[in-house]
């Protein structure tokens, strides 16, 4: 028997949740393919760019600071110092490779110096590739193990891995709620909303030859991540997170709904 069970309308909702995410940069994209005249060599440029810089460079340099060097480690430990250095180092990898990827984009497109539509194209890759890496992914491997842990097979799956950890999935599960693939699904449609804002924001940028496009793009994306290291620092609840990030994307969505308008 399994020893914290999982409700099976729990799993449904959360597999309900995960198809959502991984259906909507898809199907959004396909959606406003034709009419927006989206850019696929966009999309896929935002795809690699998140896959190098957030899944490689930002992990190997996190894995080496956080947890290799001594010294750098103990002073991350501070939570101030962790959220300063947490939302700077998603910044300036993320929007790095981001400049990169638009300027070279930019070549290529110079006929349609006002055409929003390679950022858009490029930001649903880029946060499209962050919601199925992040979130899909991740989210699969709970409901695998929700499963898992319903037939009384956990234990002998994750065999391996040291009795502490082992409980502290078993806890882990047992807190599974609908309410959890709400927070799930609310948290990834914002950052998809915010990685296209960003993207038109540094297209802008790069097409008008704004040399501070840059800088200003790591700013914003550092204020934008703020409120997720503090929640991970446990300097501000979950759900005071996810209240900023419903209206901070709604009020993005508004912002770029009306500059489409307006350019259209």
């Amino acid at each position: 028997m399994p020893a914290f069970p999982v409700s099976p309308i729990t799993l449904a909702i959360l597999a309900v949740a995960t198809l959502f995410i991984a259906w909507l940069p898809i199907g959004l994209y396909r959606r406003w393919r034709a009419p927006l005249a989206l850019n696929r060599r966009a999309a896929i440029a935002g795809v690699a760019v998140f896959a190098l810089s957030a899944m490689l460079i930002e992990r190997a340099l996190n894995d080496y600071l956080l947890h290799q060097n001594a010294a750098t480690s103990e002073w991350l430990s501070d939570p101030l110092a962790f959220v300063v250095y947490g939302v700077l180092a998603a910044g300036i990898c993320e929007e790095a490779g981001r400049f990169i990827a638009m300027r070279w984009l930019a070549r290529r497109t110079a006929n349609h110096a006002k055409d929003d539509g390679t950022a858009l194209a490029y930001g649903l890759g880029h946060g499209g590739a962050e919601a199925w890496l992040v979130g899909v992914i991740v989210q699969a491997q709970w409901i695998a193990f929700g499963v898992l842990e319903n037939r009384g097979q956990l234990d002998a799956y994750l065999g391996h891995i040291p009795p502490a950890s082992l409980m502290r999935l078993h806890l882990i599960l047992a807190s599974l709620s609908p309410a959890m693939a709400a927070l799930f699904v609310l948290e990834r449609v914002a950052a998809l909303v915010f990685q296209i804002g960003l993207s038109v924001l540094m297209w802008r940028g790069v097409r008008a030859g704004w040399r501070a496009i840059l800088p200003v793009a790591i700013a914003a994306h550092a204020l934008v991540d703020v409120p997720a290291a503090m929640s991970q620092a446990r300097l501000l609840p979950l759900v005071s997170v996810d209240a900023i990030y419903a209206v901070a994307a709604l009020a993005v969505a508004a912002v770029l709904l009306r500059t489409h308008a307006r350019a259209a």
